[in-house]
């Protein structure tokens, strides 16, 4: 890498950072100041600038708004440099104290004693520069001599595209491209050398980013080191902006070093940060150990035994010196003893057990001989549950417990973590903000409840007011703006912040028990939200945002749970197949608003033994929505209502780009739904795959049982029903009351950054349809799906949502009903294209076809009663804002319908019907190479052909047969009809 010579950034921390230090300064900047730049002799210099900062509410082209400090954020970043006691205001042009408002022109700071004294004037002066970011180092201490990872974590103070960041690093740093990496905007590690080279993401041709960035270090005059990444995209907000990490960085010496960071931005002006205040942080050497740690635990799963809390691990760089004890203290510090622990010095690792249940511990280690000798940080480490009652929550059902139950998690996090217990009582909350390795325990008597008056969405740099929602075939909000990430999802996976519990950046976090959270009738489940009052636009239950290692749950059992149709109850049943009705281990949640879960972007995520809707069943829209994330296990759900998908994986441009999903486990899913009761989609901008369920129990589904579908141009893959992988098979699994059992699709919806479309009218089975089409995104991929051992019987779209007299109303002939679907998807032929321009896709190929599916023992069990005019029925290629069964009607075939697939296979399945039916058993149009084996149908009289195929080819039957007019009549071989497809 070459160096530069100077930067913009070093020329403007050229002209003001001297000011800083004159003599005779009586003032400076608080340490984690914004907007302060300068303070030069009489003057004090303050940022202004302009940035895009949109509301919910904010009109579209009205996010422009104008950076500086008032009146009380200028007095709040000041503090005395002398060591005086001092008293700050803040007076006009004409001498008039002013203590709220806007600096203005004239405006004078004035630094008074404690007794009220004029000690000096500062004459306020604004300069243009970007708002000041935020420099977080970890950790701050380090041992001489001692390897250590320095992570420095920095946050622009405002949004950009093009932006550029740096890090001023001292003499004993150094930053190579093979040792030192990067995570820009939460988009994944990687090495500097590697930074060029890092995937941006699913995108559409119309999209100005090649690259995340590029790396550049210099040598600084003086000393020390300079490392600057250019060319970034700071327009999302997604936490810390820019993590590098530089590995094994080693002083030989101790003392203070200071690191300073800023950044500069291109719009909607060409600003620089200080580089002072809140872009600095120090770095203390010492000879004495300073990296003592408590080891936190990190199990996936909690399990609480019985030194859970009595015990606790500690480790440090292993260090010269052969006499190591460990301390503890039981009053903060102030006397020491030593424990009783066994310690390895040789590692540097220590364990101790048998403390004192729910007390306080500090400990520290002492060292007494060699360069480290003495005593080293202090850690510290409740043995117990912390009752959220010691913080002040009243737990009363009326009082508003938000403010203690904050400050408790804030307080566990600063011992270095530890577990929140509710105990019995009802908490009103708004929005509580979870940290890193604090764990909340709601016990089986304790409520936690949402109040209206959530934290607000957040300000965004682009205004998302041109879509919302939607599902219009002609709507082109999500595409005006190629580059505007919050189109390109519906309103409720856009916004982060309007939730009752929210993470962000988080890792190790735990909400576990087997008491009750509910919304309480205050959680919006529309996707109108945006449009109620401030105080009633929360959406979400638990909102985690590029997070890692996340449970939620009851207490966890290993047997599995299934369902009781007498009882209409969920139970345990262990190895043994011994039936358990005792659900007190579960933890209950309703009225979780439009998601229960919204999981963007965050790993390592086991979610299990949850009861949903028990106490209520309203309310519920999506119970677990996970948007690009990894490593998912789910176990153990039973939903008995709600209004959309239960299980849902996707990955949309959320976060400011997309992010591939892979490795879920998902077993013992039991509910009823108005959608799905398991779902890829719809939002599919990214690759999902290696995704295996075992065991499902759908009760009502008014849209699918288990729905696969990509829309975005993602790629699916490896998807399995019942393959054993999460465990073993105890029973079958059931769908009854679903519109489809299984609905695999593709179309070409198209919402990615960089997206165009185009209009077309052309024709389509002799009808004219007017729509959008995307010319610019290649059609996605469903590949590799097999679907083994299920019975699907009541087939038709009956779930209990919105019927609050019955619980599941029986089939009138009303209800929607349709065949298992197979639907890729074919862009319209040139020559049926009445209207509109003629493009190609960037690959060349448009015609998404399913690939490679598989169904074994699986066994369907229609209504029937269609006439034999339905075998005429040609459903239409699916669209933009068009991607769901109902949106195919009705289908020619009563027991299986396929359209663009490539090689289907079909083992020992049957397909019946419960009243006579006249249309084909099995459909399949331009399908390529179709195995039928082991296979049953029966078909009325007037049609002797059950299986039809129109424009297909290499097709192969055994062992298979037909039944006239009903089951098990005049058996004869299954055969194929061949027809002609008038499309081409």
């Amino acid at each position: 890498m070459k160096g530069i010579i100077m930067h913009p950034i070093s020329l403007f921390i050229a002209l003001f950072l001297p000011c800083l230090s004159v003599a005779d300064a009586i003032i400076k900047p608080k340490k984690r100041a914004t907007h302060v730049i300068a303070i030069k002799k009489d003057t004090l210099v303050t940022i202004v600038g302009k940035t895009y900062a949109y509301t919910v509410d904010s009109a579209p082209g009205e996010g422009l708004v104008l950076i500086a400090p008032n009146v009380d954020v200028l007095l709040s970043q000041l503090a005395s440099a002398d060591g005086t006691r001092q008293r700050y205001q803040v007076t006009n042009r004409s001498g008039s104290p002013k203590s709220q408002g806007e600096l203005e022109p004239g405006d004078v700071l004035e630094v008074l004693d404690d007794s009220g004294k004029l000690r000096k004037k500062f004459y306020i002066k604004s300069h243009p520069a970007a708002l000041g970011g935020k420099l977080h180092l970890v950790p701050q201490q380090v041992t001489a001599n001692a390897s250590v990872d320095l992570v420095l974590s920095f946050t622009a103070g405002q949004r950009s595209p093009d932006a550029t960041v740096y890090f001023d690093l001292p003499t004993g740093i150094h930053p190579t491209p093979e040792n030192t990496t990067v995570n820009v905007i939460g988009r994944g590690e990687v090495l500097l050398a590697e930074m060029e080279r890092q995937p941006i993401g699913r995108t559409g041709t119309n999209y100005s980013y090649q690259h995340v960035g590029s790396a550049v270090i210099e040598d600084k005059v003086g000393g020390g080191r300079r490392l600057v990444l250019s060319g970034l995209d700071l327009r999302p907000a997604n936490g810390d902006d820019v993590v590098v990490t530089i590995r094994d960085v080693k002083f030989s010496t101790p003392g203070r070093f200071w690191i300073r960071a800023g950044y500069s931005i291109t719009e909607p002006q060409n600003l620089n940060s200080p580089g002072i205040g809140a872009e600095t942080a120090e770095l203390v050497v010492s000879n004495t150990i300073s990296n003592f740690e408590r080891v936190v635990d990190r199990k996936r799963t909690y399990v609480e035994t019985l030194d859970t809390y009595t015990s606790t691990r500690f480790k440090w760089k292993a260090t010269r010196g052969t006499c190591v004890k460990l301390m503890q203290s039981l009053d903060n510090g102030k006397t020491w003893e030593e424990a009783k622990a066994k310690i390895d010095t040789k590692n540097g690792s220590a364990g101790i057990s048998g403390l004192t249940p729910d007390t306080l511990y500090t400990f520290r280690l002492v060292v007494e001989n060699g360069p480290h000798a003495g005593p080293s940080n202090s850690v510290r480490f409740f043995s117990g549950k912390m009752d959220v009652k010691r913080f002040g929550a009243s737990g009363n059902g009326v009082s508003d417990d938000t403010e203690h139950i904050n400050l408790a998690i804030d307080s566990i996090s600063r011992l270095g973590g530890g577990t929140l217990f509710f105990s019995e009582g009802i908490y009103p909350v708004r929005t509580v903000h979870l940290k890193s390795n604090v764990y909340l325990y709601i016990s089986a008597q304790a409520v936690i409840k949402a109040l209206k008056g959530t934290d607000a969405p957040e300000t965004t740099w682009f205004s998302d007011r041109a879509y919302r929602s939607g599902l219009s075939p002609t709507d082109t909000g999500p595409y005006e703006e190629p580059e505007n990430w919050l189109t390109k999802q519906d309103v409720g996976h856009t916004y982060f912040r309007n939730t009752l519990f929210f993470g962000e950046r988080l890792d190790n976090i735990k909400i576990i028990g087997n008491g009750r959270i509910t919304g309480d009738g205050n959680l919006v489940t529309s996707d109108r939200v945006m449009n109620n009052a401030p105080d009633n636009r929360a959406d979400k239950m638990f909102t985690f945002k590029l997070c890692t290692n996340i449970e939620i749950g009851g207490l966890h059992t290993q047997d599995d749970l299934w369902y009781d149709e007498v009882l209409d109850e969920p139970y345990y049943i262990n190895e043994r197949n011994e039936k358990r009705t005792d659900l007190s281990n579960m933890l209950h949640i309703d009225r979780g608003g439009h998601f229960v879960l919204l999981a963007t972007g965050t790993d390592s995520i086991h979610v299990h033994d949850t009861y949903f809707a028990k106490h209520h069943a309203g309310n519920a829209r999506d119970i677990y929505d996970f948007m690009g994330c990894n490593e998912v296990t789910v176990t153990n759900i039973y939903s008995k209502v709600s209004s959309d998908d239960i299980v849902k994986l996707g990955s949309d441009c959320s976060l400011g780009f997309t992010r591939k999903a892979k490795n879920y486990w998902v077993r013992n899913i039991i509910g009823d739904t108005n959608c799905n009761l398991f779902q890829i989609g719809s939002e599919t901008a990214d690759d999902i795959s290696d995704v295996y369920v075992d065991n499902i129990y759908v009760l009502g589904a008014n849209k699918a049982g288990f729905s696969i579908s990509t829309n975005d141009g993602g790629h699916v893959r490896n998807i399995f029903l019942n393959s054993g992988r999460t465990g073993r098979i105890h029973s079958r699994s059931k769908m009854l009351r679903t519109t489809t059992p299984f609905f695999l699709s593709i179309s070409n919806r198209g919402r990615v950054l960089g997206a165009e479309v185009t209009r077309q009218k052309f024709m389509e089975n002799g009808a004219l349809r007017d729509e959008l089409l995307v010319t610019n995104v290649d059609i996605g991929v469903v590949d590799n799906i097999v679907i083994n051992g299920v019975d699907v019987t009541e087939l038709y779209g009956g779930s209990s949502y919105r019927d609050n007299d019955i619980r599941w109303k029986p089939y009138d002939g009303s209800q929607r009903r349709a065949a298992p679907i197979i639907a890729g998807y074919r862009l319209p032929r040139a020559g049926a294209v009445v209207e509109g321009a003629s493009f190609r896709l960037p690959n060349g190929r448009h015609t998404g076809f399913v690939t490679n599916v598989k169904f074994s023992d699986v066994h369907i069990l229609t209504k029937g009663g269609n006439p034999l005019s339905d075998t005429t029925q040609r459903p239409p290629e699916l669209g933009v804002g068009q991607y769901n069964v109902s949106n195919l009607r009705v289908q020619p075939s009563y027991g299986f319908w396929a359209r663009h697939v490539k090689n289907l296979e079909l083992t020992d399945c049957t397909f019946n019907y419960e009243e006579q039916d006249g249309r084909y058993a099995l459909f399949l149009k331009n399908v390529h190479g179709a195995k039928l084996t082991g296979i049953e149908t029966v078909t009325m009289g007037g049609n002797d052909s059950p299986v039809a195929a129109m424009g297909s080819v290499d097709i192969s039957i055994s062992d298979s047969q037909n039944y006239q007019r009903n089951w098990g009549e005049s058996p004869q071989p299954l055969t194929v009809t061949a027809l002609r497809d008038h499309d081409e």
